[in-house]
């Protein structure tokens, strides 16, 4: 295949992951005219956004990614993205908190099949000294989707209504279906991987996976620790507008300039910079993988405890600057490790496995235990119960630390054809 068709087949999946985050994200900004339009509690709205989406999408997303492992993973990202689209749609006739409910869990079954399939994709379609860069390009559809739902769901409420903005992006993502479909080819599994000797049978069943990953303890820490990035991290995505607004007094449209523009413009940036630094480092040892992820979340920590704290509105923008940066600047790492743990034919498994875990704490546990202890913390601290909610879940950016450093022990060994060959 060609440079260019490779080039464009990465462009177009971060055009699907862009729509995937904006679907899951665009919430977090219309928050608050859902909270007053159906009258809603923290805990709804973090149940609503969090704990419901996740839990089908993360319990769909393994027997789909099995599927991918064996039928077209084109195809199924095709359906998928059709079907989350169709339910962002969906969100905008909701009339109570129920039907909000429902439609979210529909995008959680659609998405559910948007993202193991394309980890298989990249690895099949880049080789392996360029799939950290590969990975983080895919990666930029986190802050691009997340800064472009926040910004375009912040404005359109603004200037006419939220049900509106979920109307608009849902038919972008019907429209994108068939262009997707049509232009992207299945390639041959694991044509790109050479191996020092002939690697085993790799097409297990789920249990053989299962098998393979028990044999490496790094895969279950690099998802702990993915996990306990993503609570502080999808709680933030959801719950830094709402903060802004009640804290700071912003209004909508200045809260979606700022988080929105500032999510996308940081985020990629940090994004590139760990997937850049994870094919420089991990040329020289794969444990770097895992601690380059882990010395930059545990950067950030400071940063956002003293950006929740800041008792003036510029200094709190400044300081965000740094949690925007490097909250999700391990993904390019840590997918490249979690890819090259298993034979080409379980990697669709084998990311399910892991989105599973992160994503069930991460948008189930994040947005719901942020919120929570809002209503908590509320009849003490009034309207700024969300900022010492914040505030204690900055602790998971130090769990994800000492879980990298554990995993960056074990992957030398553990690599995919140092044991299994």
């Amino acid at each position: 295949m060609s440079p260019l068709y490779r080039a464009y087949v990465l462009f177009i999946l971060v055009v699907v992951y862009t729509f995937n985050f904006v679907d899951r994200v665009i919430v977090g900004i219309l928050a608050e005219p859902i909270k007053r339009d159906l009258g809603l509690t923290d805990t709804q709205l973090g149940l609503m956004s969090g704990a419901a989406f996740a839990l089908f999408y993360t319990v769909l997303g393994i027997p789909i990614a099995r599927l991918a492992d064996r039928r077209s993973r084109t195809w199924i990202m095709t359906g998928a993205l059709a079907v989350w689209s169709g339910f962002t749609a969906l969100c905008g006739q909701a009339q109570s908190f129920a039907q909000l409910l429902l439609a979210r869990v529909g995008v959680g079954v659609g998405e559910a099949g948007g993202v193991a399939p394309a980890f298989s994709l990249i690895s099949d379609y880049f080789p392996p000294q360029q799939r950290a860069r590969a990975f983080a390009v895919f990666s930029f559809g986190i802050p691009i989707g997340s800064g472009l739902g926040t910004l375009f769901g912040g404005l359109v409420a603004s200037a006419v209504d939220w049900r509106v903005a979920f109307l608009t992006v849902g038919i972008g993502g019907l429209l994108l279906a068939p262009v997707f479909r049509l232009t992207v080819r299945e390639p041959v599994r694991g044509a790109l991987d050479v191996y020092a000797a002939a690697p085993p049978p790799a097409n297990g069943s789920f249990t053989e996976v299962l098998r393979v990953l028990a044999r490496k303890p790094s895969f279950f820490l690099l998802a702990l620790g993915a996990s306990s990035s993503s609570v502080i991290g999808y709680g933030l995505l959801f719950w830094t507008p709402s903060f802004f607004i009640r804290s700071h007094g912003l209004t909508l449209a200045q809260t979606a300039w700022f988080v929105g523009l500032g999510t996308l413009v940081f985020g990629v940036a940090g994004i590139w910079l760990g997937g850049w630094a994870g094919d420089r480092l991990g040329a020289r040892s794969k444990a770097a993988y895992a601690i380059l992820p882990g010395v930059m979340l545990v950067a950030i920590a400071p940063f956002l405890a003293a950006a929740v704290l800041a008792p003036s509105l510029i200094l709190a923008c400044v300081l965000f600057c740094v949690p925007m940066t490097l909250s999700a600047s391990w993904t390019g790492p840590v997918y490249t490790a979690m890819q090259h743990l298993v034979a080409p034919r379980m990697r669709a498994t084998a990311s399910a496995i892991f989105l599973f875990m992160i994503n069930l704490i991460g948008i189930g546990g994040g947005t719901l235990f942020v919120g929570a202890l809002s209503d908590f913390l509320a009849p003490r601290f009034g309207s700024d119960a969300l900022r010492y909610s914040i505030l204690i879940a900055t602790a998971f950016y130090l769990v994800s630390g000492a879980l990298f450093w554990a995993a960056s022990r074990r992957l030398d060994r553990e690599w995919y054809g140092a044991v299994d060959a």
